[in-house]
């Protein structure tokens, strides 16, 4: 399998298609097999993309701060079953862990970010800091949603907080302590925290987060109406986000990580070790994963141990993945949205198989798989208001023709209108460019993610 070249190919295919705007490199026994970077740096096309471009890595960075926790428990400066109120006694919730926030079994609530620091930014006119994280969960006033240790619930707010005992522990900035005790250590020269909406890029090496608006257009995630105040309101969090690095710096973390550089093989084995549950169950999700300690854990039948975290803001998703066993990592960033969810995933999972010695299956946008020179005839039948069931997360509210195509109406969970249109991939069936929602008409009902709806 030459997969320099697969891979090569397949970034190009993604680049043309509008699926894939940034940069990889994947790596065996520490030599580079394959790299690259296509696309813009800005939504004005131009600044090129370069293979040293600097990329927020959003929860990729979680990471990052649990290695961190580790050097502090290394040192004896903390434990990681002591609860946070020792450190923070404002803190709200009682028997939280640091163990618990690290593995995402804190109990809390699962706080919309952009409600908590909303309020600060609209009424103060200014971007709040990592240390207000307790007032801001404080002024919300939720209840626990369950006893610590009961449930996984994935949320930045617990590296949020693991950031702030960093600081405290340690009498450093989170950034600074970031850079002297790990980023230096791993020979990650172009690596920091920094906090671009509120103190500028630092050069234009620095890619922009560009989000693809409705009539078509990309513009930065920051200045986006869609999206501009949760961006710009978090930008002063630490833990869950905000390293910026490059594919060559992701790769020196790899390589310190397995040269013991940073963190022993005994304290990494700790990390990779899923959370088990007080249930004593071990928490997986549903692809069979685990989780650690600000690592996502599997395994592959035939390459042994894998390790690996995706990240993801507006305009921007990342992935590093770790084949422990036998020595190999996968880096990919990308910062522009793409248009077609199906044709991303694919050519997204396709870097992944290749790296994992599979065939990947052929990138097909909605385009590739919609049938050609449909009959429709029916298309009128389907058109009106439909029902909305009970408790759905998404909600197909009416179809209807436009420009000879059909085309719907939707409300999703935050209760946001969507329009999009729909696009025949069988007799009665459509699929569209949003996700992999597969709508089907039967008579006088539709029917989707197993719900099925009534015509009005």
């Amino acid at each position: 399998m030459d997969k320099k070249t697969l891979m090569e190919n397949r970034a190009r295919m993604a680049c043309e298609k509008g699926l894939f705007n940034g940069a990889w490199l994947y790596a065996e026994n520490g030599e580079i097999v394959s790299k690259g970077a296509f696309g813009w740096v800005d939504a004005e096309n131009t600044l090129p993309m370069r293979e040293d471009s600097i990329f927020e890595m959003a929860s990729v960075t979680k990471m990052f701060t649990a290695t961190a926790i580790m050097l502090l428990v290394r040192e004896g400066k903390l434990g990681l079953d002591d609860e946070y109120v020792k450190y923070f006694p404002e803190y709200p919730y009682g028997g939280v862990t640091i163990r618990h926030l690290l593995t995402h079994t804190s109990g809390m609530p699962d706080f919309d970010v952009e409600e908590l620091v909303s309020p600060v930014l609209d009424n103060e006119k200014r971007i709040p800091e990592n240390s207000e994280i307790i007032h801001l969960i404080r002024e919300v006033g939720e209840d626990p949603a369950c006893t610590p240790g009961d449930a996984f619930e994935y949320s930045d707010v617990n590296y949020m907080l693991l950031a702030n005992v960093v600081e405290k522990v340690s009498g450093m900035k989170f950034e600074d302590f970031m850079k002297k005790n790990i980023f230096e250590l791993a020979g990650m020269k172009d690596s920091g925290i920094y906090h671009t909406r509120r103190d500028g890029r630092p050069s234009d090496r620095f890619t922009r987060n560009m989000v693809l608006e409705d009539d078509g257009s990309y513009v930065p995630s920051d200045v986006s109406e869609l999206c501009r105040k949760y961006v710009v309101g978090s930008d002063g969090m630490n833990g869950c986000d905000y390293l910026y690095t490059t594919i060559f710096d992701m790769f020196a973390w790899d390589r310190a990580l397995r040269e013991e550089k940073v963190l022993t093989r005994e304290e990494q084995s700790i990390m990779y070790t899923p959370v088990r549950l007080n249930s004593g169950e071990t928490y997986l999700d549903d692809d069979g994963e685990g989780y650690g300690f600000g690592w996502c854990i599997g395994s592959d039948p035939e390459l042994g141990a894998v390790v690996s975290h995706s990240g993801g803001m507006p305009g921007l998703e990342t992935w590093f993945q770790r084949f422990i066993d036998t020595d190999r990592v996968l880096i990919i960033m990308n910062c522009r949205d793409y248009a077609d969810v199906r044709a991303f995933i694919s050519f997204w999972d396709g870097m992944i198989a290749i790296a994992a010695d599979k065939e990947p299956k052929p990138i097909q946008t909605i385009e590739d798989l919609m049938v050609k020179n449909p009959d429709k005839s029916k298309w009128e039948r389907f058109c009106g208001k439909y029902e909305h069931p009970e408790d759905a997360d998404f909600i197909v509210d009416e179809v209807f023709m436009k420009d000879g195509e059909l085309y719907a109406h939707a409300i999703d969970e935050e209760n946001s209108k969507l329009t999009f249109r729909l696009y025949p991939i069988g007799e009665d069936e459509f699929g569209i460019k949003l996700g992999l929602l597969k709508l089907t008409f039967g008579d006088g009902c539709l029917s989707f993610d197993e719900i099925t709806c009534k015509k009005l």
